[in-house]
């Protein structure tokens, strides 16, 4: 099969959809229950909901790229944004709006085929360099657009957002179809069953190294965004203002490990530099949480140690994933939608437990160290991985 693969801002922009789509409306949410006449919790159910299916549909979607090709699913997954958008924008009732909510999921997709395609077109230590600098830019998104989307309620009213939602996907469409061929590798096998190839890819202690590392390593960021706003206002009463600059301070420490990835992954194995960036983390959580345990408290000792978690994670992620989906490259597909769809749910796990003891005892204290657990779960995971390959004689770096 000849493969076509996009230009690098197509797979950017694909990527970087994604967590706009979960968040850029997020101020509109008390004017969307207002105009539709319901209460607050309901609406945030296109949050909670969202989140929910958009594990769904990773599981769905990798499995069916690798039966059907990147470019077909991409395409259809597309179709279903728009439309489903425009109709969120043009909803008179809570149920209609929650329901097409629901469908815009279809844009995670997006991200995880764009994962696929990358580690298609590119051996795996390429893939993760290439990650890495994809990782660095998407990182920009979630501090925008919440920040765009306010302004454009403020302007506009709520439903602007979502006819915004609605343009830049058949936007995005149109470029696709013009600069996405497709990607997927010749089968050597006959076609599987998803159940089959999910079922093929947990039953292989290398994949669950490394789909365990993505999913904790990722959890400590559910569990800082968790906590975090409640300490720095309770525990150090900072300004509103203040609150969303310390809490970006983690995703500009994500981009500064998604460029160093980037620029060194093709010295050093997947499994090293998932140990790397676990080190990072633990080891940036353990001076923030000594400084608290030996009786200082101050935002700088907490953000501090949480920065080195964003820059670990942005190490950690592109070798994770990449390995991943290198263990059986005739299911990458697949391998990106289950690891996706893991660290989602693993997410949602660990951000309810935050929630839950961050309301009792020393609240920095406890994010900390809750931080510091997923990430120290994450690091055995890397070393396990690491020995994993080391027993099969080959790491996911020698096959393409």
């Amino acid at each position: 099969m000849a493969r076509t693969p996009p230009h690098l801002i197509t797979i950017i922009l694909l990527t970087a959809f994604s967590p706009l789509s979960l968040n850029m409306f997020l101020p509109s949410l008390g004017h969307i229950a207002e105009d539709l006449q319901t209460d607050y919790a309901l609406v945030s159910v296109a949050i909670a909901g969202y989140l929910a299916t958009t594990a769904v549909i990773q599981l769905i979607a990798g499995p069916l790229a690798d039966r059907f090709g990147r470019r077909p699913v991409l395409l259809v997954a597309l179709v279903i944004f728009c439309i489903s958008s425009f109709v969120c924008a043009m909803a008179e009732n809570i149920w209609v709006f929650l329901f097409f909510r629901m469908l815009q999921g279809s844009i995670t997709a997006g991200y995880t085929l764009s994962m696929a395609i990358v580690r298609d077109t590119h051996p795996p230590q390429q893939a993760a360099g290439l990650i890495g600098y994809i990782s660095m830019c998407m990182a920009i998104a979630p501090m925008l657009g919440p920040v765009f989307g306010g302004l454009l309620d403020t302007a506009f009213g709520w439903r602007s957002n979502f006819y915004l939602y609605a343009t830049c996907g058949v936007l995005i469409l149109a470029l696709c179809w013009v600069d996405l061929g497709e990607t997927r590798p010749e089968r050597q096998e006959s076609d599987q069953p998803m159940t089959r190839a999910i079922l093929a890819l947990i039953q292989d202690p290398r994949f669950c190294a490394y789909a365990v590392c993505s999913t904790f390593t990722v959890g400590a960021f559910y569990i800082f965004l968790a906590g975090a706003p409640l300490v720095a206002t309770t525990s150090f009463g900072v300004t509103t203002a203040e609150l969303g600059f310390l809490i970006g301070s983690i995703t500009v420490g994500f981009s500064a490990g998604g460029f160093l990835a980037g620029k060194f992954s093709s010295r050093i194995s997947l499994p090293a530099m998932m140990l790397i960036g676990r080190l990072t983390a633990c080891t940036g959580l353990s001076i923030g949480l000594l400084v608290f345990l030996v009786g200082g408290s101050s935002p700088f000792a907490f953000f501090a140690g949480t920065i080195f978690v964003g820059i670990g994670n942005g190490i950690t992620m592109p070798g994770s994933n990449t390995g991943a989906m290198s263990v059986r490259p005739d299911l990458a597909g697949s391998a990106a939608g289950l690891v996706g769809a893991l660290a989602l749910a693993g997410g949602a796990a660990l951000t309810s437990l935050a929630g839950i003891a961050v309301g009792t005892g020393d609240q920095p204290v406890t994010v900390l160290a809750l931080m510091l657990a997923s990430s120290a779960v994450g690091l055995a995971a890397a070393f396990a991985a690491l020995l994993l390959e080391r027993s099969a004689g080959t790491g996911p770096q020698a096959s393409h």
